[in-house]
């Protein structure tokens, strides 16, 4: 994968603690990540694919999800499509491994082959730009089940009001256009038809 340089760039709005950009595509590609490896870069290679952003764990009860975002990624990615991982320690402590043991994890359990980015932080208000704008742009999720923040309540788990994320692997889906058009709920496995309904619709016709 290429890598774009690093580049600074202007927040439209600044809140204490956190930096909110607006969901255009311009903004949403520019804003700075990091790779795994820690190497500086943003989201301009993956302009005009559609991307399914997920922040991922590696001892959650949802981690075996990497399983089926690796198959949509195998499925679609010829087809103009990227899974982009963010790995994220916001619930229960759930990924509290360094960049090169998710790494390590992430290709001997499951093979994960699709980009996947250094540790952010993707709730409250120290949360990292590119939640920032996710959840701003889309502040509510696609229920799956709607008994899951109930059952993760009944573990004495805490859960978060909208637009705060509910839990790891919540999905984000962007358009060519770089337009983020959908949030799918945490439980919702990568696979379920609403999920790849939405990316086939989105995809450049073949």
């Amino acid at each position: 994968m290429g890598y774009a340089g690093f580049r600074s760039v202007k927040p439209a709005l600044e809140k204490p603690g956190n930096l909110i950009y607006p969901h255009s595509m311009a903004n949403l590609f520019e804003i700075p990540v990091h790779t795994l490896a820690g190497e500086p870069t943003t989201l301009a290679p993956y302009k005009g694919r559609v991307l399914l952003i997920v922040n991922t764990a590696s001892k959650c009860g949802l981690t075996p999800q990497y399983e089926g975002l690796e198959t949509l990624y195998n499925t679609y990615k010829d087809s103009g499509f990227e899974v982009l991982g963010f790995p994220a320690n916001d619930f229960a402590g759930q990924e509290p491994g360094t960049s090169e043991e998710i790494q390590t994890f992430c290709q001997t359990r499951f093979n994960v082959s699709f980009p996947m980015f250094e540790k952010v932080v993707a709730t409250g208000p120290d949360k990292s730009p590119i939640y920032a704008t996710l959840t701003a742009a889309q502040p509510v999720a696609k229920i799956g089940d709607p008994g899951f923040k109930d059952k993760l309540r009944g573990y004495g788990l805490t859960v978060r009001d909208v637009p705060e994320l509910t839990w790891n692997f919540e999905k984000f889906l962007v358009n060519r256009d770089g337009l983020i058009i959908a949030r799918f709920a945490p439980d919702m496995v990568p696979t379920d038809p609403a999920i790849v309904a939405a990316i086939e619709a989105n995809l450049p016709p073949a």
